[in-house]
């Protein structure tokens, strides 16, 4: 039923998998690869269709001195610092309450409310590409961090919520109940018994938000425009002239902007694991 352990198959199998494992791992990498190598290129490079040769001079210092004194860089990372720290706290408090009320509450319709955060998930986010910018547009939102955060917020909650509530439903009820008997208030259940528990998820989820709002294309070109508000992803794109793009500069950009959800990750990685594997084992 369950595949075979690589140190339980025959020395082939054994082999094979050792040999294959770097250059899986080079193959994954290679694009990251590619754009660390034509950040540190000169801009001659590009034009003589020096793509994947070595470079004619290390020009890394004076790419990445542009990104940060001659560009609108530190704004765009400025602005999706904005974003997303006010998103992560929003989406991840809002799911605390709602993941505490849907695990640990019995009522009527806890089921159905449930699945409707749950089933926000399934609906293809491109096709409310024009309603959400219509809604933005005549609640002034539009072009604007606020928009962009509470837009956010609204869409990552229900991800959250599952994340929460089963976590929650996890946790030893009789904790609780010990509580309720002592004449404990709910509000205070939560904050002192069940807010304490869900430190290792909240880590967790904490890092998956951060990285997919920081990472957001797609929404950042749709309800934003300009340096005003437009995140680091976006901004990227502004190294594009009308009939030529600073490619050695986009990479060096891109380089940039994946440094802060790397070393959150890194921060946070006890946190992180602990709480992907908490309740794997007895």
């Amino acid at each position: 039923m369950f595949p075979t352990p690589i140190e339980k198959s025959s020395r082939g199998w054994q082999l094979g998998y050792q040999g294959l494992l770097p250059v899986a791992l080079i193959a994954w990498l290679l694009p990251l690869i590619a754009v660390a190598v034509f950040s540190m290129k000169p801009d001659v490079d590009f034009t003589a269709g020096n793509y994947w040769g070595v470079p004619s001079r290390f020009a890394g210092f004076e790419n990445y001195a542009k990104v940060f004194f001659e560009s609108d860089m530190p704004r765009y990372l400025m602005n999706s610092i904005l974003i997303t720290v006010p998103t992560v706290i929003g989406a991840v408090a809002l799911s605390c309450m709602t993941g505490f009320a849907l695990g640990i509450y019995r009522f009527r319709s806890n089921l159905w409310i449930f699945f409707m955060f749950v089933a926000g998930n399934f609906v293809p986010f491109q096709i409310l590409m024009v309603p959400v910018r219509d809604l933005t547009l005549g609640l002034g939102l539009y072009n604007t961090k606020l928009g962009l955060v509470l837009f956010h917020v609204a869409f990552q909650t229900g991800f959250c919520t599952l994340f929460m509530r089963n976590f929650i439903r996890a946790l030893p009820f009789e904790l609780i109940e010990a509580a309720r008997v002592e004449g404990v208030a709910e509000w205070r259940i939560f904050w002192f018994v069940v807010l304490p528990l869900m430190k290792p998820a909240i880590a967790a989820l904490a890092v998956l938000i951060f990285t997919f709002i920081w990472n957001d294309y797609f929404w950042a070109v749709v309800l934003t425009q300009g340096v005003e508000s437009q995140p680091v992803t976006a901004g990227i794109t502004s190294f594009n002239a009308q009939y030529r793009a600073a490619y050695h500069l986009m990479s060096a950009g891109s380089i940039v902007a994946a440094l802060p959800p790397v070393a959150m990750f890194f921060l946070m990685q006890k946190h992180f694991i602990a709480g992907l594997t908490l309740g794997a084992v007895k």
